[in-house]
């Protein structure tokens, strides 16, 4: 059961149809090594095993499918840096990134860009993780719900497109970590997705104090803004 208050926050992301309707053609290039640990745009250290890029002008945080004319490979990376600055590129992709397109030995490719989550643009954040888990067919919950408002700081752990695995997960970590538990519900491709968002702080530097305590069970926790 849960002790606490389940909070639900409604939040309608209407920029998202927009976003998602962008689609870019032209040339990517890939990070060379020497700027492996440096930092980008966003604040994040670039690391060559994870799947981001830059692009001028979208979000951070926005999440396109980059797709390889010439063989038809694809890829999804986060947005977390500015640039290309050369003429006729419009996206610089991590080396891993660049390795599942397959032109690491040409060092350009002819893409296509699809925008698929159009993201926030106000946290340097990873995408929310899908984790949905199989729980047992028949669960009982005893729920207090009430709409909120936050204003501050949470640590999002994950995000679900079924309601009965997030409330599992929600449960569960209530017990352990004995804070609040907010859940953002949300439109991601004409569908419905939870992610469930710890804490509501009024200062970034007690999120960041949860997202390091929480690291080793949820690696891909990210601080986000309300």
């Amino acid at each position: 059961m849960l002790n606490k208050k389940l909070y639900i926050l409604f939040l309608f992301c209407f920029a998202f149809n927009i976003a998602q309707a962008q689609i870019q053609i032209g040339k990517a290039s890939f990070y060379a090594d020497k700027f492996e640990g440096k930092l980008t745009a966003s604040g994040e250290k670039y690391k060559h095993n994870k799947l981001t890029a830059a692009h001028k002008t979208l979000p951070f945080g926005t999440v396109v499918k980059v797709t390889n004319t010439s063989n038809n490979q694809a890829v999804e990376v986060r947005i977390n840096d500015r640039g290309p600055f050369v003429e006729g590129r419009v996206i610089d992709l991590s080396r891993s990134a660049a390795e599942k397109l397959k032109f690491i030995n040409q060092g350009l490719a002819e893409v296509k860009i699809e925008v698929i989550d159009a993201g926030d643009g106000k946290t340097n954040s990873n995408r929310p993780v899908q984790i949905d888990q199989n729980i047992e067919n028949e669960s009982y919950f005893d729920l207090g719900v009430e709409r909120t408002k936050p204003s501050g700081y949470g640590v999002q752990v994950g995000s679900f497109r079924g309601f009965d695995n997030m409330l599992k997960l929600a449960e569960n970590i209530e017990k352990s970590y004995r804070t609040n538990v907010i859940v953002e519900v949300k439109e991601l491709n004409g569908n419905k997705v939870y992610a469930l968002i710890l804490g509501d702080f009024g200062n970034r530097k007690k999120a960041d104090k949860l997202k390091l305590k929480i690291a080793d069970r949820f690696p891909d926790a990210f601080v986000t803004r309300f």
